[in-house]
């Protein structure tokens, strides 16, 4: 079976093409590295520096040795109609799992040019493969990662994709009403609309993954050479909350908690993002079907959060507090939260739970880095009311 993974050499994109190829599919990635310019134009790195994507891919190729496990790599951009139309004509996918966006909020709220390519980049980039998918192989499978960031904080039950609503008498079933918090978060909901459409009119069949805040540093394939380690980032334009946190708290570092810290919202482990990719390989959406599934295992407040890392780290004699600072963004200061994920729990998820062992590996793991890190990317410099 054949998979293009696009996006590959982002924190998600290269642990899925490691673990897919790791189980015999056919992978090939393809990437821009315009993730990698951003981080060049704001002075910010991850973790670890990483070799080119082509250098690991030829690495991980020599490592497994058998034919199954190689991966192929294309460079090229998705807004390029030309480059992604031949790299479907030639690999002719039977699933494409899309990862390749810009993937930060902060970043797209800094100023009109950062909205405006986080919108290009996005929507049309997505548009660009679902033209490019018509063409070259119609009965391809997509799974797109979405965001759970696009339904907002309403004050009812997150239904899964779609809604039922009774008005004047009567009934009707609509996708669920989308009230996106950036412009990254409009660019997913732009997205979902586009896949929603060509499933309903061309016959398409989409799994589009609402995903919570992934958090982690391995999986099982990154951990079998240093030289696999994927894009781990703390700062405040690509780090998540918990990542974050985690490496704060390893540099004595008070964790920033964004104004009240009752914000709550999903979570899920790096090695749950890729079960869920693997079962929704496993379980494909129908022709004209667009599948809606919601993708985290916990919901916690962020001061929880806080809390949490910070019991963990006075296991360490880790000297770890909490600080509250002024949020940069807009956002409710306390809400109510019920999102809804029975899809996965139907196919066989096996939920990751963020325990204290985890928390304390991790810490264990980030101590052995702590003189490479960067405390100047942790407080955020990105506030939603300043954009110009």
């Amino acid at each position: 079976m054949k998979i293009l993974v696009i996006g590959g050499d982002g924190y998600l994109g290269w642990p899925t093409a490691l673990y897919l190829a790791n189980k015999n599919f056919n992978v090939c990635v393809i990437d821009n590295f315009s993730k990698r310019k951003i981080e060049l134009d704001n002075g910010i790195n991850p973790l670890h520096i990483l070799n080119p994507l082509q250098t690991r891919i030829a690495d991980w190729n020599r490592f497994v040795k058998d034919d199954k496990k190689k991966i192929k790599f294309y460079s090229g951009d998705i807004l390029n109609q030309r480059f992604i139309n031949k790299v479907l004509l030639i690999f002719k996918p039977d699933h494409i799992v899309h990862y390749g966006e810009q993937p930060s909020a902060p970043y797209s709220m800094m100023g009109k040019a950062e909205a405006e390519f986080t919108q290009k980049n996005n929507i049309l980039g997505n548009l660009n493969l679902l033209f490019a998918i018509k063409r070259a192989c119609p009965n391809a499978h997509i799974i797109k990662l979405g965001t759970m960031g696009i339904y907002g904080t309403p004050n009812i039950n997150i239904e899964e994709g779609y809604i039922k609503i009774k008005h004047k008498g009567r009934t009707d079933k609509t996708l669920f009403p989308m009230r996106p918090q950036s412009f990254y978060h409009l660019s997913k909901a732009a997205d979902s609309m586009n896949l929603d459409f060509v499933c309903r009119v061309w016959g398409f069949r989409v799994t589009d993954l609402h995903q919570g805040i992934v958090y982690g540093v391995n999986t099982k394939e990154t951990e079998y050479r240093e030289e696999f380690i994927t894009s781990f980032h703390y700062d405040h334009i690509f780090g998540t909350v918990l990542n974050r946190f985690l490496v704060q708290a390893v540099t004595n570092y008070p964790l920033t908690v964004y104004g009240s810290g009752k914000q709550v919202r999903t979570f899920l482990n790096i090695k749950d993002t890729l079960q869920c990719i693997f079962l929704s390989i496993k379980n494909p959406a129908r022709k004209f079907e667009y599948k809606v599934r919601n993708q985290f295992t916990e919901k916690f407040s962020i001061i929880e959060l806080a809390q949490k890392i910070k019991k963990a780290g006075h296991k360490l004699g880790l000297n770890v507090a909490i600080k509250k600072i002024d949020n940069p963004r807009i956002e409710k200061k306390k809400h109510y939260y019920n999102p809804i994920n029975k899809e996965f729990k139907k196919i066989g998820m096996k939920p990751t739970k963020l325990n204290e062992t985890f928390i304390v590996n991790s810490l264990k793991y980030l101590l052995k880095y702590r003189d490479k890190i960067n405390k100047s990317a942790f407080y955020p410099k990105v506030k939603w009311k300043n954009q110009v």
